[in-house]
């Protein structure tokens, strides 16, 4: 909902999730060494990029940052 002139009225959409390509964020930001967050993957110009970014360069950040943790996870496993 949004006010307007001190009255209620209904969002564009309803109750319809935003279009477009979601923010990875898991709400666990540490940068490392290398500004790469150790929640999302995405390096830190990535996540400043990510709001004036189109879908077509979030779903390129997307795939960076799954592949920066695909080797970082190759690099140091998970104690089982």
């Amino acid at each position: 909902m949004q006010k307007e002139g001190g009255s209620m009225m209904e969002a564009p959409g309803g109750n319809e999730p935003p279009a477009g390509v979601q923010s990875p964020c898991v709400r666990n930001c540490c940068l490392d060494d290398d500004e790469v967050c150790l929640g999302c993957g995405r390096s830190l110009e990535e996540i400043l990029r990510w709001n004036e970014a189109g879908d077509d360069e979030r779903r390129t950040i997307l795939d960076n940052s799954r592949e920066r943790r695909k080797a970082k996870q190759a690099r140091f496993p998970s104690p089982v």
